[in-house]
């Protein structure tokens, strides 16, 4: 093997803990511009577009690990399969919560249901991420996979 290989290989478990970071931050901003949002239409429009940036982002990390990554793994390490199971379980359940946070911006909720919306999501994520982290980082120093980074963790 290359030393660029090697390096590309490392790079996927960089990869993972960088983007996991910055969908960390996009939620920490999203509810500071919830918190400290001034009323009115302005701050609804900019609340509407950190809720979207967010959403899309975490909706969009979690679909590339399901289509590109998880599968390879899968190949890779047979064993792991129950892992990815339960991690692609948590996908749906916090699909599931991102869709009552965009229809509660979509309907002008209370900034105290947004935050509550926003607390359920930041606790399944952070538990899942630590999951994630902790099963299948050192895999990640190993897997052979050719795709881009956005195709297999998210346009981030």
């Amino acid at each position: 093997m290359t030393e660029r290989e090697t390096t590309r290989l490392i790079a996927w478990s960089r990869e993972l803990r960088q983007v996991h970071d910055r969908l960390r931050e996009a939620l920490r901003l999203t509810r500071e511009s919830l918190t400290e949002g001034t009323p009115g239409e302005a701050a609804t429009r900019e609340l509407l577009l950190y809720c979207h940036g967010f959403c899309t982002a975490l909706d969009g990390h979690h679909q590339g690990e399901d289509r590109t990554l998880f599968p390879a793994i899968a190949d890779a390490h047979p064993e792991l399969r129950p892992v990815l199971r339960s991690l692609e379980q948590d996908h749906s359940m916090i699909a599931h919560l991102i869709a009552g946070l965009r229809a509660a911006v979509d309907r002008a909720a209370p900034p105290e249901e947004l935050d509550h919306h926003l607390e359920g999501i930041a606790a399944i994520m952070e538990n899942h991420f630590r999951y994630e982290e902790r099963q299948l980082l050192t895999v990640l120093e190993t897997l052979e996979l050719t795709a881009e980074p956005p195709e297999v963790l998210g346009p981030i």
